[in-house]
């Protein structure tokens, strides 16, 4: 009988999941950092793989796929994006920011009560994308902080941000790099790297203790998925309450000027009908002139 395909099975490189367990290859992973930083390391440490942190019980938790320190204590997070996520509601990108708060949120969890500032360890924020979120076609984009009135000085915080772009055609990287950005885009082996990458794949699929992790993990993602759905249909049943209160005030408001303005001209044609009666006009004559019914103006009494 032929096996069933699970859905770990069907996974690929860009996955979260996947791509974490590459990463924790530390030949793999060490690798990768000396061809993409253009040196040698000597030794990684994993300081946790998919760590939240959560420096402040109200501060928005991050969850980092691969978390890494070298024998020079620098720093290095490493992560795989496969969407561009975008705010709705603005419609700005959410990226660069989100960026920004990796690195905050880094430095705080790294930084022990009572050290001085010069204790940050160098950091890199590094993201696998598989779009082109600056639009420039560059293979790489590296970020570091200088000054707007003279490019040549730079911030020394040691923090850089690089945004790995694996449609890219500009700029130059090592073979293994490009082909493992073939390798992301289409699964395709183009060297002896992504040869032991894709078969280090494979080994991870066979990995009993892998596939159960992988079945919680699922299980994990469906739990935050209905629970975003629930927190959504929350949000949206209160904006519609909202939304159908205000209406139904603006409805109100409109409904009763209208009321308001036929009362007020009602009330008008009779005080004429009055008028006329007082002058001995006829009913007939009466009703012509002010658009009553003769029925309504043979009820109006006359003071």
């Amino acid at each position: 009988m032929k096996k069933q395909m699970s859905n770990l099975d069907k996974l690929t490189l860009s996955n979260d999941f996947l791509f974490k367990q590459v990463m924790l290859r530390k030949r793999i992973c060490k690798h990768i950092l000396e061809e993409l930083l253009h040196t040698e390391i000597a030794d990684i440490t994993y300081l946790e793989a998919e760590q939240t942190i959560d420096v402040y019980p109200d501060s928005h938790g991050i969850r980092l796929d691969v978390r890494i320190a070298d024998t020079a204590n620098t720093h290095y997070n490493l992560e795989m994006q496969v969407k561009n996520p975008v705010n709705r509601a603005t419609g700005k990108f959410l990226l660069p920011k989100r960026t920004r708060y990796y690195q905050a949120m880094l430095d705080t969890d790294m930084l022990q009560k009572g050290q001085d500032y010069d204790e940050l360890s160098p950091t890199y924020i590094i993201f696998f994308c598989l779009f082109d979120f600056f639009q420039d076609s560059q293979r790489i984009y590296t970020f570091k902080k200088r000054c707007l009135e003279n490019m040549n000085i730079e911030l020394a915080d040691e923090a850089v941000i690089m945004f790995l772009n694996t449609l890219g055609t500009k700029g130059d990287v090592s073979p293994d790099i490009q082909s493992l950005f073939d390798y992301i885009n289409s699964n395709t082996i183009t060297s002896n790297f992504t040869r032991e990458v894709a078969d280090t794949i494979v080994e991870i699929k066979n990995d009993k203790k892998v596939r159960d992790a992988y079945m919680t993990y699922e299980m994990r993602m469906k739990d935050l998925r209905d629970e975003a759905h629930a927190e959504g249909k929350a949000e949206g049943l209160a904006e519609g309450k909202a939304e159908g209160l205000a209406e139904g005030k603006a409805e109100g408001l409109a409904e009763g000027k209208a009321e308001g303005l036929a009362e007020g001209k009602a009330e008008e044609k009779t005080a004429t009908a009055k008028r006329l009666l007082s002058m001995g006009l006829s009913v007939e004559d009466i009703a012509k002139a002010t658009s009553l019914s003769v029925e309504q103006v043979e009820t109006i009494e006359v003071e």
